[in-house]
Parts: C-alpha cells; sequence; structure tokens
C-alpha cells in the first residue's frame, strides 16, 4: 500500500467522522424542533455513513496486519544503533531493502516495538 493511499484512506475517514458529527448535531436540532423528515432523513444519513467508516476502518486494519506479516516475514531484523540513525539515507543506500520501523507509528505499535527496529531479507 503507498503512503497516499494510506493518506486518502485517513482523510476519508477524517471527513466522514466529520459528517457523522454534522449530521448528528443537525439531527439533535431537528429533534428540539419536532421535525419528523429532517429526523429520519438525518437518521438515515448517520447509518449510511457509519457503515461506510466501518468498513474503511476495517480496511484499515487489514493493511496494517498484512504489512505487519510483511515485515515479519523478512529473514532479519534488528535495533538500528543510535550512529545509523544519525545517517539513515547512507544505511538504506547500502541496505537493499530495508525497512525501519519507529515504535512510535502505527505500525511500530502494531509489532509491539521498543526502539527503532529495521527488517531486511539479509542481514545488515
Amino acid at each position: 500500500m503507498s503512503d497516499g493511499e494510506k493518506m486518502s484512506l485517513k482523510n476519508e475517514i477524517q471527513q466522514l467522522s466529520n459528517r457523522i458529527d454534522t449530521c448528528k448535531r443537525k439531527l439533535d436540532a431537528a429533534k428540539s424542533r419536532g421535525d419528523s423528515p429532517m429526523i429520519s432523513k438525518f437518521t438515515d444519513e448517520i447509518e449510511k455513513h457509519e457503515k461506510k467508516l466501518s468498513s474503511l476502518k476495517h480496511k484499515q486494519s487489514y493493511d496494517l496486519n498484512k504489512e505487519r506479516k510483511t515485515l515479519l516475514d523478512m529473514p532479519f531484523s534488528r535495533e538500528i544503533t543510535k550512529a545509523e540513525q544519525a545517517d539513515m539515507g547512507k544505511l538504506k543506500k547500502s541496505v537493499k531493502g530495508l525497512v525501519v520501523v519507529h515504535p512510535m507509528t502505527k505500525i511500530g505499535k502494531a509489532l509491539q516495538l521498543k526502539v527503532m527496529t529495521g527488517y531486511a531479507p539479509k542481514s545488515f
């Protein structure tokens, strides 16, 4: 999954959450007025958006698990030293296929990392 795809998925989830919040506010206003047609309209809209949101969150978690499994399947991983962290460009050029994961990212949390870790097809 590309970074652009992750970003658009994240943005779409955020936009849907915002729409749901807006619809809930409008629903509350319609209920206070006793406006039945608007109440049913916003109730249906909220339901539709929540289904879509649930689907997107499931896809996001599926993609995260897929990425986690891909990293765990790599034959070699180890902690990235402070010296290597200082010159990450040099390290990435010297190790083909290296993936560096920070413990504070979603994937880092999914892998339950405590330190910055590198995953690669060969030892480095």
